[in-house]
C-alpha cells in the first residue's frame, strides 16, 4: 500500500516516571482472533516476559518453521496455536519491507497451497496441518502482502480462516476435521484508482456468538456478511455498494442498547446490528485507504485513518442512528465525543490501554491521547527508525511493538515510553504477536516462536 508522509508534528522526548513492578498473574486467557478478545490487544495478567534472545535461546521455549509466506497473525485457544499460510509452487517469498509508496503488485500467480497449521502451545509441535485449497491465486498481492493475510478466528470448538484471493471461508474442528466451506467469490482488493494494481484482501473473520462475520470490501460489490459457525449457512449479507477496497477487520463493541454494534472502518465508518446486518449509522469523512481495526474502551469506539484526503481519529459513542457526520467546523457532537482530523495513523491499529488511546504510525511514532477527552498527552518515537506494520499490544504495563525488520521493542505503556528491552527476532515481522498463559507467540516470516520463561532464565 502507498505510504502517506510521516506525521509532521514535533517528536519530543519526555522523562518517564515508570516503575516496572511484577504484575499479578491471572487465570489463563485465550487469544481467539486478530489482536485477541474484541481486537483489544490486551494481555494483562498472563505473565509474559519482557526480554528474550533468539541467538542464545534465553526465554525461547520453542521455534517451529512454517512453510510458505503469510502475514496472518497467530491465534490461541487452550493448548493450541493456529496459523495459516500460502505456499507458492514457484517458491516466491518476495516481501519488500520499508517506507515506500510503490503500488505494483507481485506477479507470482503460480500454483499455491492454502494451509492451516495447529501447533501445541507448550512445545510448538505441529499437531495437524490441512490444505484448504490448491490452485493459482485469482488476484495478485502487494509487495508487503501475502496470499494469506487474514488472521483466523476460533471459538474453542471451531477454527475459521478466510483466503480472499481464492474466495474461500473454511472451518475445521479443533482436531482438523473440515466442517464446512463457503465460497465468497474472489475478494479482489487493490488500489482504488486502478484495479489492475491488485494488493490482496486482508480483513480477518471475527466470531460473535454463533456467527462468523467477514468484511469484503473490493472494487465492486463490497459487502459485509455473516455465516452460522456450526453449519456455514449464510445468515445475512449487507451490500456496501459505495465502498472501495479496505483492509480493516470489523469489531463488535458494547452499546447502550445491549445488542452490541458491529463497527467497520472504510471510506465511510459504519455501525451495524450484528444479529441482522441492518445498517444503523454512518460517519464521514475518512481516508481513501483504511487499514486499522476499530477498538473500544471507556464506553467509546475509536476509529482511525491515516491516508489522504483526511487522517481522522473519531471517538464515537455507540447507540446512534442515521448519519452522524459532524457539522462543518465542529469537532464533537452527541454521537462523536471527540475527533482529530489530522493525526490518524495508517496501517497499525490503535490500542486502548488504561486511560489512553495509543496510536502508532508507520514510522514508529507513538501518540498518547486522553481516551475520554482527546487531549494529546505525549508523542515519541519507538526505536531508531524503520517501518512498522504489526499492531501494538500491551501487557502488564508494557507495550510490545514489532518493527518490520524484526525488532520487538518493549517500552513502558505510559507517556515517556521508557525503554525496557529490544528483542531482535533476526527475521522480518509483519504479524501481530499473541499472548496467553505465560507465552508470547511471535510469527516471523519463516517461523512461529513460543516465548516465555524457561528453567534457569530470569523472567
Amino acid at each position: 500500500m502507498a505510504s502517506p508522509s510521516a506525521i509532521s508534528a514535533p517528536v519530543a522526548p519526555v522523562a518517564s516516571t515508570a516503575t516496572i513492578v511484577t504484575p499479578q498473574r491471572t487465570a489463563p486467557r485465550n487469544w481467539p482472533s486478530f489482536r485477541g478478545e474484541a481486537g483489544a490487544g490486551n494481555g494483562d495478567g498472563q505473565g509474559v516476559v519482557a526480554e528474550w534472545d533468539v541467538a542464545t535461546g534465553r526465554n525461547i521455549k520453542w521455534k517451529t518453521a512454517i512453510p510458505g509466506l503469510a502475514n496472518s497473525s497467530p491465534v490461541i485457544w487452550g493448548s493450541r496455536v493456529f496459523v495459516t499460510t500460502a505456499v507458492s509452487k514457484a517458491g516466491d517469498k518476495t516481501l519488500r519491507t520499508g517506507l515506500y509508496g510503490d503500488v505494483k503488485p507481485v506477479d507470482d500467480v503460480s500454483e499455491h497451497e492454502w494451509k492451516m497449521y495447529a501447533l501445541d502451545k507448550s512445545t510448538g509441535r505441529i499437531v495437524w496441518e490441512r490444505t484448504a485449497f490448491t490452485s493459482a491465486p485469482l488476484a495478485r498481492r502487494h509487495p508487503k502482502a501475502t496470499q494469506a493475510n487474514s488472521t483466523p478466528a476460533t471459538d474453542g470448538r471451531r477454527v475459521v480462516a478466510a483466503f480472499g484471493s481464492i474466495g474461500l471461508l473454511i472451518a475445521w474442528d479443533m482436531n482438523g476435521k473440515e466442517l464446512w466451506r463457503a465460497h465468497l467469490g474472489v475478494l479482489d482488493s487493490g488500489w482504488f484508482l486502478d484495479p489492475s494494481f491488485q494488493w490482496g484482501h486482508s480483513s480477518s473473520p471475527i466470531i460473535h456468538g454463533n456467527l462468523v462475520i467477514l468484511q469484503g470490501d473490493v472494487h465492486k460489490t463490497s459487502y459485509i456478511a455473516a455465516w452460522d459457525i456450526a453449519t456455514g449457512k449464510q445468515i445475512w449479507k449487507t451490500p456496501r455498494a459505495d465502498e472501495i477496497p479496505t483492509w480493516g477487520t470489523p469489531a463488535v463493541v458494547p452499546s447502550t442498547s445491549g445488542r452490541g454494534e458491529l463497527v467497520t472502518n472504510g471510506t465511510k465508518i459504519r455501525g451495524y446490528d450484528p444479529a441482522t446486518g441492518r445498517l444503523l449509522w454512518t460517519l464521514g469523512p475518512n481516508s481513501e485507504i483504511t487499514v486499522g481495526t476499530p477498538v473500544s474502551g471507556h464506553g467509546l469506539v475509536f476509529v482511525t485513518g491515516g491516508y489522504p484526503p483526511v487522517r481522522p481519529i473519531y471517538a464515537i459513542r455507540p447507540g446512534a442512528t442515521g448519519n452522524i457526520s459532524l457539522p462543518k467546523g465542529a469537532d464533537s457532537s452527541g454521537a462523536i465525543v471527540w475527533s482529530n482530523m489530522t493525526d490518524g495513523t495508517y496501517i497499525p491499529s490503535p490500542l486502548v490501554y488504561k486511560d489512553h488511546l495509543i496510536t502508532l504510525s508507520n514510522n514508529g511514532v507513538a501518540t498518547f491521547y486522553n481516551a475520554r477527552t482527546g487531549e494529546r498527552v505525549f508523542r515519541g518515537r519507538i526505536g531508531d527508525g524503520g517501518a512498522f506494520s504489526a499492531s501494538p499490544i500491551a501487557a502488564d504495563g508494557r507495550l510490545y511493538v514489532a518493527s518490520e525488520d524484526g525488532e520487538i521493542h518493549v517500552v513502558a505503556a505510559e507517556p515517556g515510553l521508557m525503554p525496557i528491552a529490544k528483542n531482535d527476532m533476526k527475521e522480518v515481522v509483519m504479524a501481530t504477536p499473541a499472548i496467553s498463559e505465560g507465552l508470547m507467540i511471535v510469527r516471523t516470516i519463516g517461523h512461529v516462536y513460543g516465548i516465555g520463561p524457561r528453567a534457569g532464565n530470569a523472567p
